[in-house]
């Protein structure tokens, strides 16, 4: 555990209306849903870092669209209550450019969902907020 907000990088990646999402598949957010993304790695930029989380989580290459938001996600301990991690997440849009979603690094599963199926899975406000933030940057600046 470190006790400094730790970097870290999501993808909300566009394929027409579809959102591209990920199940988590390790401890401590196994099966819950989410964009790909992870840590940012030392002498690496963000816009990097996203494309790289991108393409490990789900074999699916992007073209970003811009920075959507920063978020706090803040993690306490159950038992304790005391912060347990601090992740400064840098949140992208993009677009998808090549590959069907193949879940691999720390994710058991990725897809392509629609806008009916988004509104019915459990996820976080704060995924689906940025995910509709994601989507108006996307529309904006895609051709």
């Amino acid at each position: 555990m470190s006790d400094k907000p730790q970097p870290a990088v999501g993808t909300v990646c566009f394929k027409g209306e579809d959102v591209l999402l990920i199940r988590r598949g390790t401890k401590p957010l196994a099966g819950d849903w989410s964009i790909p993304g992870g840590r940012i790695e030392f002498g690496e930029r963000a816009e990097a870092a996203a494309l790289r989380e991108l393409q490990e989580e789900t074999g699916v290459t992007a073209r970003l669209c811009g920075l959507v938001d920063v978020v706090d996600a803040i993690f306490t301990s159950r038992t304790t209550g005391a912060v347990a991690r601090h992740y400064l997440l840098f949140d992208y849009a993009a677009v998808w450019v090549s590959g069907d979603p193949v879940a691999g690094d720390d994710a058991d599963h990725a897809e392509w969902i629609s806008p009916a199926r988004l509104a019915d899975l459990p996820l976080w406000d704060e995924t689906r907020r940025v995910i509709e933030l994601a989507r108006t940057l996307a529309a904006k600046t895609s051709p």
